[in-house]
């Protein structure tokens, strides 16, 4: 019964955490929610007696795309950013 409610709850995590990265405006908030979601897929696997899989999930999943999209996403210019440093250049310029 426990085993049941652990899998029902952890599953109603991964719905919530998808919804909110779908929903999320930032990208940096986003891949993190996707890195969550990796994550308790992840225990699921375990959950579900697949340990090798559980540990493949975990270290492409939730570490090495997590952080080659926070990367990605760091070196990239936000659009408010870009927008600003256009106006304060107009405004130095007259």
């Amino acid at each position: 019964m426990i085993y049941f409610i652990l899998i029902s709850v952890l599953l109603l995590l991964m719905i919530a955490a998808s919804v909110y990265s779908i929903v999320q405006k930032d990208l940096l908030y986003a891949v993190m929610a996707t890195g969550i979601i990796s994550l308790i897929l992840s225990i699921l696997y375990y959950l579900l007696q697949a340990p090798d899989v559980a540990l493949t999930e975990a270290a492409i999943g939730v570490a090495l795309t997590t952080i080659i999209f926070v990367i990605t996403i760091r070196n990239t210019v936000r659009m408010e950013d870009e927008s600003d440093k256009k106006e304060k250049f107009k405004s130095a310029v007259k």
